[in-house]
């Protein structure tokens, strides 16, 4: 993003003394930064990045991506060798807690919070590169000190410095809290291990020489111990640092940092410190030689306190400090708060002070025996005790008492603390930054709330003026702020998401001279050859004395003028100017100087004095022709004067231009006093009555002082009626008695006045006559002197009111209500007369009340009742109204004599009467309109819930909510709902923002006239809610034509009902919300390419997102306004998305009738268009989008486009933008018909040749058609009847099946550890199946069920008392060495590579392996993935192709096991239910025929070889039968009539089990069948008897025909007391033997058949094979659902081993430059379809608690096959001798192709895996299945092998120089030692 942008659309409105140049966003959370000066970089460090940017522009050069990587606190640094990592890791983000540039060397050091503060060596010039591989390729000791540098949590605090030790080798002085256990940053998991802490201290001095990377961040000081402080174990809960900064200053380090122990006692609250460190530069010391090593820190190392503030206004936590000069300035916040408003305040801290302090601290320690004023820091593990030890005989010098010795005392710390007073209070400061400019003290300030404060101080460092820029809302600025190296002009500042270069001073707000200086912004100040504020190096001559002027030198040194004469009259002959410049000017000589007068003339200066504070010139006048004239109404002119130097005005002024006369003739009725109160010299003259500028223009005696001037003196006169005559005496003063006067009064005539001997000064204005046609008039009354007509002054106007009584008084009330008013009128003879005009007074009638409003109130009372009408009295005191016998009272203030009053009505009972207007010696009025007083009633509101930023509309229902004059809807009784729209029946209104509560809800009273809402009826309850959250909106670019879809994401939008997305500077446009997650909007269209911000709307308020509120950031300056926090979206327009056809043709043709398919190729954007954004019409006609991707897409129109036109414009619609690209033109239909002509032609010669043909071979062929009819017939008939059968069952398998199926019982899913045991150990399981488990039963209400075995590995291991320590100490060791990859690879190859070594051997150690690491998958994954590599290359050689098509080695095996661990949960919640029902499915048709008890052959099946390929006549029938001891009521079973007994129990035992898994069914060889007949007898079935009879040499099995069962007959089962092993199961009998249905061979039952009863058909076997068919076309439903179910990609539940597993493949492919896509296609197939879904698809019973009979073992196979041949890529070749179960889904193995190649396809289009989300499903799975088995079994199995081939594994353990490296092959011989004599004892069997 551009800077600009950022500087509009992020940034708040700018401070006129700051303003912001550039910025920089960061996508992440910002840590920390760093300035190159010398190469104008900056470097930012934010949370799992880091940024390189230009320092000038702050754009980005380049980044590097440092996070997330898996971590765990509790392990060691991976780059520790031979340390692995017993505790599970995790994707941790990574903190940057140290960023430091060593300009020496030109490195960058980086330290984050992962691998336990890991620290790297980057490329200044490129951070992407490192400068050191560190730890260096085979150090040969690498140390956790080495590794462990900065703190591990990123609540934890890093500093550090670079700086030149000795040698001129670069050295990091780093300190870091410590975060090891017992804090609050380690891992609360009641671990014992301190990895992270356990040698790392809290200060140290470590190697930064890139030369020698094998010493790297180790303590270069020798011994170490004295280069580090770190705190004692046992003192660390009382001495917790917390570091703020490190600076340098002179020869020392200096560390700020705060001590948070004590958890906020009084007596050890957090206190600030500051320690000093002594540095070693790289010459050395003086006369002291090269030393052999640096100086030592703890030597050196001493401390002290730092207090702001006294006890009652104390800051005791150090939050950021600044070194500047001679003062140490620090931010304090008060102790134990720390939000974004708590109090702070800045102190400083003279280092004079400091460096003092420290002396006189050393030398007590050294001279006085137990000072008090200073200790030895002994919780350090070089304390040596806590009081000074005083050396008497030790004289310590200079370098001594500065940094210490070996001989003396360290480290120390000083009791007394420095303290200082706040210079500055402000709520929320955190960051400081301080520049001297020119001997004034300038500070920033940052603040938690995302501001800068500037503030000037005075040198006594008082406030002298601040400023504030508000750089980023809600942002709080980091603790570092640095100017830039090259311009002190511009900070750099950091907040939580930007970096910003901020200029500290813009001048150029202040446009004048004294406003520049009064600002006492010491950056600025006046250029006075320029005349303009600036900064001193901005003025072209700021170096000439004078030329600029500082705040030093005052606002009274701004240039000034005064000018002689300043004023000038229009007649005077002036020709030359003189003036006075003061102020700081600079020498004028060689200057040219000229008086500029403002009209584009200018005369030239003399200057008179050149030097000195005040230089005098002289200017000539211009002409007075070329000067402006005065204007009309005006006396005068302001001429400007301006002084400009070689053409740049210096200072100004200006001079009047006056005409005296002017003023007189403008002010005619105050001439003389107008005359002398002007600031010229004006004169009066009274003989003429004329103002004059000079004394010499009349002989007369002129006036020079106003109060001279003739008067008319002001006096009052009462109102007179109209026509009347009276006589008005006025005063005069300093008038001539006698002089003849005229009296004139508005416009009227004039009268002669009369002066009154007996009253000097008087005259009388006699018979004076006024008239008015108006309710009143005021006319002025003004004496003028006859002689000269010339007014005498009146500077008070003497005013005559007239009025007339008849004039607007309607009514009796009104005529005498003007009496207030001075109008004496009375009511007579129905009119308003003067009262001297009336003989009879009388008296007013009742009043008449024309009209009332409201009509109805409140009974309450309160109403504002307005009554309009007549004779309602003459003042509010004599008028009194009643409402309904309720008085109401009068407002004084809204009273309109007679006509209009308004009244307050008082409580009255519900009831409806007129109103009542009395008035005082009159009678009453009536209203003619009723008031009615109701009772409102609130009966609902809705919706009852909203965000808590307000603005729902909500609808409030009731009863009579319109009455009364005035409603109000209050929130919590605090704030309004603002009404929007009112009725009778309701109120809606707009809620406003929540003031904070204690709890969500609130009432919402609906206040009328005033009354509150004691009673209930008229209030509800309100829920405020979350605010809405909008996460994201996606995408965030859009076209400029706009109305590209914007999805907006977040939650809550349920409480959101209207909803506005505003692009800044470009469009607002409405949306809409579809779900409570999502909401969609279309962008406004743009005029050009740029970046912007969008802002929401919701419910017509601001959205804000997490923004903190202005409550939160404390106090602001009275004069500053809090800028509310929006949250902003970043979005970007881009050009209209450009499309083209495939060959850019303009023209289309195309001919009617035909399909057609257009190519529309997108040009290249970065809009990443999908297909639902955009459309394309051909004419109306809309083209079907068949195909896309990002290049290009295919529409098609199938229909046939029709138009009179001629061509059809080709549009593509995307969002507002449609741009034809293509015209159609639509070919004719004469060259079709031609076409079609010549085609019919040809096509009738052929007939007509074919028909000759066919009539010469049909005759032929007659003869051998009659021959073979009569065979065909027989045949035809057969086949014919049985297709019909099967077309029958065909179409009502289906239904059947439906109804059959019963769903209502659970799946009998296994559980995990059975599901890993059996698909692990799969012949070891079917081993225990068969033998070693012995049926146990257990009794329960349900009856009896058998309980099966568990596998060994599920059971516990124990060892014998004799030999246990030494077998588990062994196997313990043994399992380590597994967990060293190293050792792992090496025995694995090591035994695969022995020839005894068998499959079965190796197919066992990948399980075992499994089940050992099953609780480390993530290691297990990177044994396999390494041993696959191993694969991987062996077959690239060969034929890569054959790669993973069988399970030969260890690693296929285990990829097996890996496949089915990862796959288990999407097997069991996607696969199960439809791989479930299609077993259910199989089952159940199978059971609907006949089945051979003996070959298992049935009429039903999916497999060839299990047809039943004879008719046998078979019947369905229902059975009743009750379970003796089951607990349950007779149940009905369907069977078939040709079922054996054992068949017949079978379906019994399942219809009374169905909902229990099989592993729990009784046997049907356990139970007992007997009939009951009917007659009172019974009889015990069995399949063979003395009944059975023999057919064919065999016995037959007895069936339910045999037995000759009825239909409903009632049966009883029982449990044996003793199973009978007389007769094993029925598919056990020797086939020679018996016999069920058929006899066990074709051919022999073909040549038998001939003897068989005559009934038995004579059909061909073939016949049978519809049966399949039928078979299939039943089950084809679940069967597509289970394929879909394996080949889809489910968004909630997406396979990620599938993704991660392919991925590697892709990955090998390329690194070994196999591009062919069969290869991979094959590669995948192997792994995935083969190795995990065919395995499955064939043994159900590893998934499910079933029976897998081998019939329905028969139809899976067939399933599976079909599976494999749709994951082939080969084609299949397809022939009448082809076998069944390829022919069977012949038809759907294509459709079953493309899905899995979509499959495929969708799986490499999911977004990458990263190890570490991949990492973290592993750990998941580990631990959801943690202890289920028993590896030390597993181990103990492992062990077997390891001692089989003891030497062969030594060997190669020790030609594997790794494992030799780490002594692995001893290790290995250590625990066959240990397990030699005693592993024989240990029992297993797995």
């Amino acid at each position: 993003m551009s800077p600009s942008l950022l500087l509009i659309f992020i940034f708040l409105p700018l401070s006129a003394a700051l303003r912001v140049e550039r910025a920089f966003a960061s996508e992440t959370r910002t840590n920390n930064f760093a300035v190159d000066g010398a190469a104008r970089r900056v470097y930012v460090a934010a949370v799992n990045a880091l940024h390189q940017l230009n320092g000038t522009t702050l754009r980005a050069e380049t980044h590097r991506r440092t996070g997330p990587v898996n971590d765990s606190r509790l392990c060691h640094a991976p780059q520790l060798p031979h340390a692995p990592c017993e505790h599970p890791t995790e994707p941790t983000d990574n903190h940057n807690q140290l960023l430091a540039l060593d300009p020496a060397q030109r490195v960058l050091v980086a330290c984050g919070s992962v691998h336990q503060g890991f620290c790297e060596l980057l490329r200044a010039d490129d951070v992407t590169r490192a400068a050191v591989d560190f730890p260096p390729p085979g150090a040969r000791a690498v140390f956790p000190s080495m590794l462990n540098v900065a703190a591990n949590d990123p609540r934890a605090s890093t500093v550090g410095l670079v700086f030149r030790g000795p040698g001129g080798r670069s050295r990091l002085l780093v300190a870091a809290t410590y975060t090891g256990s017992g804090t609050r940053f380690f891992p609360n998991n009641r671990s014992k291990e301190d990895l992270r802490f356990e040698n790392t201290p809290e200060i140290a001095i470590r190697s930064l020489d890139a030369a020698d990377a094998a010493r790297l961040f180790t303590y270069d000081i020798n011994p170490s111990e004295d280069n580090v402080l770190k705190i004692k174990q046992e003192d660390k809960p009382r001495n917790r640092l917390s570091f703020v900064r490190a600076f340098p200053r002179g020869g020392y380090a200096y560390l700020a940092m705060n001590n948070e122990a004590g958890g906020g006692r009084k007596e050890s609250r957090p206190h600030s410190l500051l320690a000093r460190i002594c540095l070693d530069g790289p010459a050395p010391r003086r006369g002291s030689g090269p030393p052999a090593e640096g100086r030592k820190l703890t030597e050196s190392y001493v401390q002290l306190g730092l207090q702001c503030g006294d006890a009652g206004n104390l800051y005791g936590r150090l939050v950021a400090a600044y070194p500047a000069r001679q003062l140490l300035f620090g931010v304090f916040s008060r102790a134990g708060s720390g939000g974004p408003g708590s109090g702070s305040a800045l102190c400083a801290f003279r280092f004079a002070d400091v460096e003092e302090a420290i002396r006189r601290g050393r030398a007590d320690c050294s001279t006085v025996p137990g000072s008090a004023e200073v200790q030895v820091l002994d919780s350090v593990i070089q304390g040596s005790g806590a009081v000074c030890v005083p050396k008497p005989n030790i004289v310590l010098q200079s370098d001594q008492l500065n940094c210490g010795a070996a001989h003396l005392q360290h480290p120390l710390a000083l009791r007394r603390p420095l303290k200082a007073t706040p210079i500055y209070e402000y709520p929320g400061l955190n960051s400081v930054a301080v520049d001297d400019v020119h001997n004034h003290t300038m500070v920033f300030l940052g603040t938690s709330s995302g501001k800068l404060r500037k503030i000037s101080l005075w040198r006594n460092l008082t406030l002298a003026n601040h400023w504030t820029l508000k750089v980023a809302a809600g942002e709080s600025v980091h603790h570092i702020m640095t100017f830039d190296p090259n311009d002190r002009n511009y900070l750099y500042l950091m907040t939580s998401h930007h970096l910003l270069l901020v200029r500290v001073a813009v001048c150029s707000q202040y446009s004048s001279c004294s406003a520049c200086l009064n600002s006492v912004d010491a950056y600025c100040g006046w250029c006075t050859l320029e005349s303009r504020c600036s900064l001193k190096g901005e003025c072209s001559r700021g170096n000439t004395p004078r030329a600029w002027i500082g705040i030093e030198e005052g606002a009274g040194q701004c240039p000034s003028m005064t000018l002689t004469p300043p004023e000038i009259s229009v007649s005077a002959d002036v020709k030359d100017m003189g003036i006075l410049i003061d102020g700081s000017v600079p020498d004028l000589r060689g200057a040219l100087v000229e008086c500029d007068y403002g009209t584009g003339r200018s005369t030239r200066a003399t200057v008179h004095l050149e030097s000195g504070p005040a230089q005098i010139q002289t200017c000539p006048l211009l002409p007075r022709d070329q000067y402006p004239s005065i204007p009309q109404g005006r006396d005068h002119i302001i001429v400007p004067v301006a002084i400009r130097v070689d053409g740049v005005s210096v200072v100004s002024g200006s001079f009047v231009i006056y005409d005296c006369e002017r003023t007189g003739e403008i002010n005619q009725k105050t001439g003389c006093s107008s005359c002398l109160s002007t600031k010229w010299r004006c004169f009066w003259d009274q003989r003429t009555g004329q103002c004059v500028s000079s004394k010499e223009a009349s002989q007369e005696a002129l006036l020079e002082n106003s109060t001279s001037c003739p008067s008319l003196k002001y006096m009052s006169i009462p109102p007179i009626p109209s026509e009347t005559t009276e006589d008005f005496v006025l005063e005069l003063e300093n008038v001539e008695q006698g002089v003849d006067l005229d009296c004139t009064v508005g416009n009227g005539p004039n009268y002669n006045a009369v002066w009154l001997p007996d009253r000097p000064g008087f005259v009388k204005c006699p018979g004076v006559t006024l008239s008015t046609n108006k309710r009143s008039e005021r006319f002025e009354l003004r004496l003028r002197r006859r002689s000269l007509n010339k007014y005498i002054d009146s500077p008070y106007p003497v005013i005559v009111e007239v009025y007339r009584c008849d004039s607007g008084s309607s009514d009796c009330s009104e005529c005498w209500g003007r009496e207030h008013q001075g109008h004496l009128c009375a009511w007579c003879d129905s009119t308003c007369r003067p009262r001297g005009h009336c003989q009879q007074h009388t008296h007013c009638p009742a009043p008449e009340i024309y009209k009332i409003h409201p009509r109805n109130g409140p009974a309450e009372g309160g109403t504002l009742l307005t009554i309009e009408g007549r004779n309602m009295g003459r003042r509010p005191a004599e008028v009194q109204v009643s409402v309904s016998g309720s008085p109401c009272r009068v407002i004084e203030d809204q009273y309109t004599v007679s006509v209009r009053l308004v009244c307050v009505t008082g409580r009255a009972e519900p009831l409806e009467n007129v109103v009542t207007v009395r008035v005082e010696n009159s009678s009453s009025g009536h209203s003619s309109e009723i008031f009615t007083y109701l009772e409102p009633r609130l009966t609902s509101l809705h919706p009852g819930k909203g965000p808590r930023s307000g603005g729902t509309r909500v609808t409030i229902t009731g009863q009579h909510l319109d009455s009364g004059s005035g409603i109000r809807v209050r929130v919590n009784d605090t704030q309004d709902c603002s009404i929007h729209r009112q009725s009778a029946g309701s109120v809606e209104c707009i809620m406003p923002a929540v003031q904070p509560l204690p709890g969500g809800s609130v009432s919402v009273c609906v206040e009328i006239d005033g009354n509150s809402c004691e009673n209930n009826s008229l209030s509800s309850s309100y829920s405020y809610e979350q605010d809405p959250n909008i996460s994201h909106i996606q995408p965030r670019k859009s076209y400029l034509s706009g109305g590209r879809p914007i999805t907006v994401s977040g939650q809550g939008f349920d409480l959101v009902q209207s909803v506005f997305m505003e692009v800044v500077g470009i469009g607002r446009v409405e949306c809409s919300v579809k779900t409570p997650f999502f909401i969609l909007c279309h962008s406004p269209p743009s005029d050009q390419s740029r970046e912007a911000v969008a802002q929401f709307y919701l419910n017509g308020v601001v959205y804000r997102g997490d923004g903190p509120a202005s409550s939160e950031l404390g106090l602001e300056d009275e004069e500053e306004e809090e800028e509310p926090y929006v949250q902003h979206f970043q979005m970007e327009y881009v050009e209209d998305p450009q499309f083209y056809t495939a060959n850019r043709e303009r023209l289309i043709k195309h001919h009617p009738g035909e399909p057609l398919t257009l190519i529309i190729t997108k040009a290249p954007g970065s809009l990443d268009l999908e297909q639902e954004e955009y459309s394309v019409m051909i004419g109306s006609y809309p083209c079907d989008i068949s195909f896309h991707n990002t290049q290009l897409f295919h529409c098609t129109i199938n229909g046939t486009l029709s138009s009179s036109e001629r061509e059809l414009p080709v549009t593509v619609c995307v969002g507002n933008l449609r741009r034809v690209i293509a015209r159609v033109q639509l070919g004719g239909r004469e060259l079709a018909i031609i076409v079609s002509i010549v085609v019919c032609s040809v096509l009738l010669l052929l007939c007509t040749v074919a028909l000759v043909v066919y009539c010469t071979k049909s005759r032929r062929a007659e003869r051998y058609w009659q021959k073979t009819l009569l065979q065909m017939e027989e045949m035809e008939s057969q086949i014919r009847e049985e297709i019909r059968k099967g077309f029958a069952e065909l179409q009502t398998d289906m239904t059947d099946l439906t109804k059959e199926l019963n769903r209502s019982q659970g799946i009998p899913f296994l559980e995990y550890k059975q599901f890993v045991t059996r698909t692990f150990f799969p012949k070891l399981c079917s081993d225990y199946e068969r033998s070693l488990v012995q049926t146990v039963y257990d009794n329960d209400t349900n009856g009896l069920h058998p309980v099966p075995e568990t596998h060994p590995l599920l059971q516990d291991w124990q060892a014998s008392n004799t030999t246990r320590p030494n077998i588990e100490e062994g196997i313990t060791l043994f399992s380590t060495l597994l967990n060293n990859k190293h050792f792992l690879i090496t025995f694995v190859h090591a035994l695969e590579q022995q020839r005894d070594f068998a499959v079965r051997d190796r197919c066992n150690l990948a399980s075992l392996l499994t089940i050992a690491l099953h609780g480390k998958l993530e290691y297990y994954t990177s044994i396999m993935k390494e041993l696959l590599v191993d694969l991987i290359d062996a077959s690239a050689s060969k034929n890569p192709k054959l790669m993973l098509r069988r399970t030969e080695s260890v690693v296929e095996k285990m990829l097996t096991n890996w496949m089915s661990i990862c796959m288990y949960s999407y097997l069991k919640e996607t696969v199960g239910e439809p791989f479930f029902l299609l077993l259910c499915a199989i089952k159940q048709q199978i059971n609907k025929g006949s089945i051979d008890a003996i070959t298992g052959k049935a009429r039903y099946t999916l497999n060839e070889e299990w047809l039943l390929r004879e008719n046998i006549e078979a019947k369905p029938q229902n059975v009743s039968v009750s379970f003796q001891g089951c607990g349950m009521d007779s149940v009905s079973v369907r069977v078939m009539n040709t079922d054996t007994i054992c068949q017949v129990k079978e379906k019994i035992l399942e219809t009374f089990y169905k909902n229990l898994p099989f592993s729990q069914l009784p046997h049907a060889e356990d139970v007992d069948l007997e009939w009951f007949p009917g007659d009172g007898s019974s009889r015990i079935l069995h399949d063979l008897d003395n009944t059975s009879i023999m057919e064919d040499g065999r016995k037959k099995l007895n069936t339910v025909v045999h037995y000759q069962i009825p239909e409903g007959a009632a049966l009883a089962m029982s449990m044996k007391d003793k199973r009978d092993n007389t007769l094993g199961r029925a598919k056990d009998l020797d086939t020679e033997k018996y016999i069920h249905l058929v006899l066990p061979h074709d051919d022999l039952m073909e040549t038998k058949r001939s003897q068989r009863q005559s009934h038995r058909k004579k059909v061909l076997p073939e016949i049978y094979l519809t049966r399949l068919l039928s078979t299939k076309g039943t089950l084809q439903k679940f069967l597509d659902d289970l394929f879909q179910a394996i080949l889809s990609m489910p968004a909630e539940r997406p396979p990620l081993a599938v993704k991660y597993f392919f991925d590697f493949l892709e990955e090998q492919a390329d690194k070994r430059g196999i591009s062919d896509p069969d290869t991979l296609h094959i590669w995948k197939t192997n792994s995935l379809p083969l190795r995990f879904w065919v395995n499955i698809l064939k043994n159900p019973q590893f998934v499910f608690d079933i029976d897998k009979t081998d019939h329905m073992d028969a139809c899976l196979s067939v399933i599976a096959q079909a599976f494999i041949d749709a994951c082939s890529l080969s084609d299949l070749q397809l022939g009448k001798d082809s076998p069944t179960n390829k022919l069977l889904y012949a038809k759907e193995i294509p459709e079953y192709k493309k899905r899995v190649q979509c499959y495929y396809r969708q799986i490499q289009e999911m977004a990458p895996l990263s190890e570490q989300e991949m990492n973290a499903h592993l750990a998941e799975e580990s631990r959801r299945y943690r202890n289920e088995f028993n590896t030390n079994l597993a181990l103990t199995e492992i062990y077997k092998y390891a001692k089989r081939y003891r030497n062969q594994v030594a060997s190669a353990l020790e030609g594997n120089p790794a494992a030799r490296r780490t002594q692995l092959h001893h290790k290995f011989e250590q625990v066959i030692a240990l397990v030699e004599d005693n592993i024989y004892e240990c029992c297993s069997e797995a």
